[in-house]
């Protein structure tokens, strides 16, 4: 008899085993720094570069923009006309602040919004940090068959959101394609 292959493992086995990621940290006080020539640090984006390198994936772009929507809108829209990316995540700029403006500048590139992985990222962050999780507003979508994330800028949420979802990228992106 023969057994058939169920549909998860299809595309499983039809995934990219190679993402391509673009980091983008959305930061004023870092951009003014980098724009006066001063040094600045970026723990968040670092962490989330050595993450994606030891699961064998590649990191193609990091890059540093202003808490503009303009700046960050133009930005992406290079990002996604780019064959060489499958995902890019913003760190940072996704609170509440006047200046967090990252969801704003982001989501009307969304052609499909990945709903749960807001709704769980704040359920693992409301388990370690209780009910301040509710200040996040992390997202993901597909934008031009890529993915398109939108995180806190904690090293911590970083660390969080890549633990717990980097492993379901590859099929993601590969449905995203099909």
């Amino acid at each position: 008899m023969r057994r058939l292959s169920s549909p998860k493992h299809e595309h499983e086995k039809h995934a990219p085993k190679t993402l391509r990621f673009a980091l983008i940290t959305v930061s004023s006080s870092r951009y003014a720094a980098r724009r006066e020539g001063r040094l600045y640090t970026d723990e968040s984006q670092d962490l989330a570069a050595a993450m994606i390198n030891e699961r064998g994936h590649v990191v193609e772009v990091r890059e540093l923009v202003d808490d503009d929507i303009g700046a960050i809108r133009a930005l992406l829209e290079k990002l996604l006309e780019r064959e060489d990316l499958d995902a890019v995540i913003f760190i940072g700029g996704t609170g509440f602040s006047r200046r967090d403006v990252t969801i704003e500048a982001v989501k009307p590139f969304f052609e499909k919004e990945v709903d749960g992985f807001g709704e769980l990222f704040r359920w693992l962050s409301f388990r370690e940090i209780g009910a301040a999780a509710i200040l996040s507003r992390a997202t993901m979508g597909i934008a031009r068959r890529k993915a398109v994330i939108c995180l806190p800028g904690s090293p911590n949420a970083v660390k969080l959101a890549l633990e717990n979802f980097l492993q379901a990228l590859p099929h993601l992106i590969y449905i995203a394609r099909s």
